[in-house]
């Protein structure tokens, strides 16, 4: 099977030949280029040729365009701070008096070359994959981009103290963001991961969440024209879980945090999982470790299809090394053949 079988069968909720291996591999491609991370970002054929290597090199099931999340307020005018071994963060918030969101307009992706740079990296990657292997676009959710624009405290208290300017500010972000998922569909990525972090009952309530990220997320993933996967980025999602069911998504990328096989139990035929080996505790894994957490979580959640292993997090630490993420690949070729006999017995 190629990688874009292996994924659709798996996202069906059928058994492909293998579990399919999604690592999200970003800053990883500036070591395989002998670059900073700062200029390995700076052009979108230093990213197209960093991500033909790492899905090569790892027999990766994907082609992965996202860059870093900051890059959705610098397209405003917003910095960006980069560092040496770790991504790029966001800078001083964008909106610094609360009354500028009331003139506050969306950015129009044809006019920010940030945005048009991710855009030929899409375009490459997609005439790379020739169909066979799957591009994962992102956008991060305009009920969470406001903690990069904003500044998390003053955040949630414009949610709680304004709840006009609250619905402005989603107003604008919603429109940026459906526009900013469709370009990258119309350049060639196959489906869009919505990154959706402060949703997450880590961060915020059920009750507070109903009442603003779902229905942020009902009326943006309606007007997305292609598949969406949402992502909590480590978040727990099990309390939340019916909500996220009901948004349609493809996917749904869960945390190391939470019952793994539980949660299958409660996706089975609904959505696919994607997720959920720990970034953090990969950086000291051994090899023989990394075998045997990749065997446990395949035995939990792959049987039957409707799984796709990767981090729970959406971006693997630049520090994890070389060894381990082969000895994760190795793991999936070794324990993920179908029909997964092994975890019958």
């Amino acid at each position: 099977m190629t990688s874009m079988e292996r994924v659709l069968r798996a996202l069906q909720h059928q058994e492909p030949d293998q579990v399919p291996l999604l690592l999200t591999l970003t800053m990883h491609g500036a070591k395989e280029l002998g670059m900073s991370i700062k200029e390995y970002y700076s052009a979108a054929d230093h990213v197209i040729e960093g991500q033909r290597r790492l899905q090569k090199k790892y027999r990766n099931d994907c082609y992965y365009t996202f860059t870093y999340a900051a890059v959705e307020v610098e397209a405003y005018g917003g910095d960006v701070i980069f560092c040496d071994d770790g991504p790029p963060n966001s800078g001083t918030p964008i909106i610094q008096d609360v009354q500028a969101i009331r003139n506050l307009e969306p950015v129009r992706v044809a006019e920010v070359p940030c945005l048009q740079r991710l855009l030929t990296v899409t375009e490459g990657l997609h005439r790379l994959s020739a169909g066979a292997v799957p591009v994962i676009g992102v956008v991060i959710s305009p009920f969470s981009v406001p903690v990069m624009q904003f500044g998390f405290e003053r955040y949630i208290e414009l949610i709680y103290e304004q709840p006009l300017l609250f619905e402005r500010l989603m107003q604008v972000n919603e429109t940026f963001c459906v526009e900013w998922a469709n370009a990258q569909l119309a350049a060639g990525a196959t489906a869009i991961c919505y990154f959706d972090p402060l949703s997450s009952p880590t961060m915020i309530s059920r009750d507070l969440y109903r009442q603003t990220g779902y229905l942020v997320a009902q009326r943006v993933l309606s007007r997305i024209q292609g598949p969406t996967v949402i992502h909590l980025a480590s978040g727990r999602c099990m309390p939340v879980l019916d909500d996220l069911l009901r948004l349609g998504v493809q996917a749904i990328g869960v945390s190391t945090l939470e019952d793994l096989g539980q949660l299958k139990a409660n996706c089975a035929g609904k959505t696919a999982l994607l997720g959920n080996l720990n970034g953090l505790e990969m950086w000291n894994w051994t090899p023989e470790e990394a075998e045997a957490i990749v065997k446990a979580t395949i035995a939990k959640a792959g049987p039957h299809g409707g799984f796709l292993l990767a981090d729970n997090h959406g971006e693997i630490p630049y520090q994890v090394t070389e060894e381990t993420l082969q000895a994760i690949a190795l793991a999936v070729e070794k324990w993920g053949r179908y029909p997964l006999e092994w975890t019958k017995r």
